[in-house]
């Protein structure tokens, strides 16, 4: 783990991305103190889609149905 001093983390902030990127690990004190730490990603889990993300299958429609009829007897159909 790096320690550094938060004026000295503005001075080389990209060679202490390149550290993180390595897997190190970097803790920025203010006035002596602790007040951060930049930690590597850990990728353990893909990210979860919403449902409202994920792909779907077209509606496929009987031959001479129509689109607006459809919509309107799932609506009938519905409980609310």
């Amino acid at each position: 783990m790096h320690t550094i001093a938060l004026s000295e983390f503005r001075a080389n902030a990209s060679a202490m991305i390149d550290l993180v990127e390595k897997g190190e690990t970097v803790r920025i004190l203010r006035h002596g103190k602790p007040v951060a730490e930049l930690v590597p990603l850990t990728v353990a889990a893909p990210a979860r889609v919403p449902s409202w993300k994920r792909p779907f299958d077209p509606v496929q429609l009987p031959p001479g149905a129509s689109l607006s009829n459809a919509v309107l007897d799932e609506r009938n159909e519905s409980p609310w």
